[in-house]
């Protein structure tokens, strides 16, 4: 096995501890998408990681998303080189984790197929800072499967990510997140 995979089997062990309960029913996603992107007149830069984990608990609308840094892939290497190595110094802080709720749980009817419009707020924690996140989702229950989808910006000086002088300019202030997960019963 993987050291990558026991990780995430860890993980993911750590996290329904986190959510136990002796009736309530969890949600997971192993595998879900979270990525970034960064647009300027000079650059446009983009990165994936498809390997985050997420547990959402339906009855109370508690969120946790946990995803490794270095699992952000670039087009170009040398970028996934210096967003580990220089930016996210990806060693000391491996992480990045966000712990939240869907404010407006009620308004999802996780049994019955639909759209529903979301709140979610909680913290973002990256390179040991935590900032507080709010922003709407989009929840949709369609065949007894929930996938959830959101967007938001994070400005990296929040999070004291130094941008150096010589490439700021190719770099935005404020980078969008996106996120989409897939929930299967925990």
């Amino acid at each position: 096995m993987t050291d990558l995979k026991m990780k995430t089997r860890i993980l993911l062990l750590a996290l329904s501890v986190v959510f136990s309960s002796v009736n309530a029913q969890k949600l997971v996603s192993k595998n879900s998408h979270i990525w970034f992107f960064s647009h300027t007149p000079l650059e446009d830069i983009e990165a994936h990681n498809r390997q985050a984990v997420s547990v959402l608990d339906p009855s109370t609308g508690d969120l946790i998303f946990n995803l490794l840094i270095k699992s952000f892939e670039f087009k170009v290497a040398l970028m996934q080189e210096h967003f580990n190595e220089n930016y996210m110094e990806s060693d000391k802080y491996p992480k990045a984790m966000f712990t939240g709720k869907i404010t407006n749980n009620s308004a999802v009817n996780y049994k019955k197929d639909g759209s529903y419009a979301a709140q979610v707020s909680g913290d973002l924690t990256m390179l040991s800072v935590t900032k507080a996140v709010t922003t709407g989702a989009t929840i949709e229950v369609k065949d007894g499967k929930v996938t959830a989808r959101a967007e938001f910006s994070v400005k990296p000086s929040d999070y004291n990510i130094v941008i150096p002088a010589v490439v700021e300019n190719k770099i935005a202030k404020e980078l969008t997140v996106h996120v989409d997960a897939v929930y299967t019963i925990l």
